[in-house]
């Protein structure tokens, strides 16, 4: 039994519905991944960010300044600013589940699997590339652009198609049955006035 076009519709909402949940949970798996592989800074990082709330480097890492050893210095690092809150991805992540801290080839298999995840759904996501339309004359070219009109088209199914042709007949047929009322009177007032 064919389906109607409204249960074509509600069979689609459906499954547009369950692809876009399957699409948060991927990104909520994707964002929990993500946190549980946070690399820890590097010493570079550390400096840098030192080097930019002012810090001397050089009292820092004992390098050779005034010949005085690196202990004896009293440095004192300037006051970090406070942490913003966190994002809503951290919000609700148990204690329990994050892990201290991941061996380093579990961090780069996981670095691996969530870069293969986004790539995979980058692919899903971009749109499928039409192919390159050749350069053609102007008449060959309108031709082919009427033809991808014609495959885009929702062709209406059998019983629209004779609703749709009964209400056009239908309006025709009054149409001419008021014109031809309209011609004879209109012929019989010229015959009386000539």
């Amino acid at each position: 039994m064919a389906k109607t076009r409204a249960q074509r519709k509600a069979e689609r909402r459906k499954r547009e519905e369950r692809a876009a949940r399957e699409a948060e949970r991927s990104r909520d798996a994707d964002s929990r991944a993500q946190q549980r592989t946070q690399v820890p800074e590097t010493a570079y990082e550390i400096e840098a960010e030192l080097a930019e709330e002012g810090a001397d480097l050089d009292q820092l890492t004992g390098a050779p300044g005034d010949g005085s050893p690196a202990e004896a210095r009293q440095v004192e690092a300037p006051e970090r600013p406070r942490s913003p809150a966190p994002s809503r991805a951290d919000v609700g992540v148990p204690a329990e589940e994050a892990p201290d801290r991941l061996s380093r080839r579990q961090s780069r298999r996981e670095e691996r699997e969530r870069q293969k995840r986004a790539k995979e759904s980058e692919k899903r996501r971009r749109a499928p590339a039409e192919p390159q339309e050749r350069q053609r004359g102007a008449v060959i070219g309108f031709l082919v652009s009427c033809w991808a009109e014609l495959k885009r088209v929702q062709w209406p199914d059998r019983e629209t198609l004779i609703q749709a042709s009964a209400v056009t007949v239908l309006f025709i047929a009054v149409a001419a049955a008021y014109l031809g009322a309209l011609d004879a009177a209109f012929n019989w007032l010229v015959q009386r006035i000539l």
